[in-house]
């Protein structure tokens, strides 16, 4: 069985990559890209696809009220990412914080932090 993967991103070229998969849903081939990143994007992508997420969590600073942009330190697993979500809606924050400040660690069970992208006096 053939089927179309998206847009290969590990370099400006951006092939279009096809996976061949068995009976067992193994990758047997990848056709289409022009380096081998592009095989490596295929298997990953085809196994465990990953994301970077990005949100926003509320914060409320004395009397101030506001939304933080946040985001994960590294992509994660597509397959955590409403369990991410739900997680993010319950953080609240009381104090200051700088870009790159960890808001919340481990998120979904990933091993992955969860930073703020903005700093908050």
């Amino acid at each position: 069985m053939q089927k179309e993967i998206m847009c290969c991103t590990t370099c400006p070229s951006g092939c279009t990559l096809s996976v061949t998969v068995d009976d067992q849903n193994q990758i047997f081939s990848v056709e289409g890209n022009n380096c081998p990143r592009g095989e490596i994007f295929a298997k990953k992508e085809w196994t465990d696809p990953v994301r970077t997420l990005t949100s926003t969590v509320f914060a409320r600073i004395g009397e101030q009220e506001m939304l933080v942009p946040v985001k994960t330190a590294e992509p994660i697993s597509k397959k955590l990412m409403k369990v991410a979500m739900e997680e993010i809606q319950m953080v609240r924050l009381d104090h200051k914080v700088q870009m790159g400040d960890v808001v919340l660690e481990n998120i979904a069970g990933s091993g992955v932090s969860l930073v703020a992208c903005k700093t908050i006096d």
